[in-house]
């Protein structure tokens, strides 16, 4: 029975460790995948996690898109971004809410950020401008013109 009890405790050990999980960004000492610039603002950093538990991460939403657009083949558990009202907090890039904004600057200048409710996001969109996508709409926009486009 013990060694049941063990053996069970082992495999449970080992299954949660293969389970893709996020990894906190240091800022101000680790690199982005797609630019290689340095992670400082928590604000717009963004990461994926693998299927296999790889953990990607960029300074910008917009290096996120592009990376995976290069790397469509590859098979993603987790796409994460930050929360630009909580920074240094992921949400899952499928419910954030995405404003491309003139007048919010963002790390590689596509003047995009993201947010977890839609109420903050139409507030956000009603004082600075631009406009609002989903995950799935932001995509499809660079996937279109290959660039951010929104003014």
């Amino acid at each position: 029975m013990k060694q049941l009890f063990f053996g069970l405790s082992a495999l449970s050990l080992l299954l949660s460790a293969c389970t893709p999980q996020p990894v906190a960004i240091e800022y101000g000492a680790e690199a982005c995948i797609y630019c290689q610039m340095t992670i400082v603002d928590p604000k717009h950093g963004a990461e994926v996690v693998s299927d296999k538990g790889r953990v990607y991460k960029f300074d910008a939403i917009e290096c996120l898109v592009n990376y995976l657009e290069q790397h469509s083949e590859q098979p993603v558990a987790l796409t994460l971004v930050n929360d630009y009202w909580n920074p240094g907090a992921f949400l899952s890039a499928d419910t954030a809410f995405f404003l491309i904004s003139r007048n919010v600057p963002s790390p590689m200048g596509a003047f995009l950020s993201a947010c977890g409710s839609k109420e903050t996001a139409d507030a956000w969109l009603a004082e600075k401008g631009g406009t609002l996508y989903t995950y799935a709409e932001l995509r499809a926009l660079h996937q279109r013109s290959g660039t951010w486009v929104n003014e």
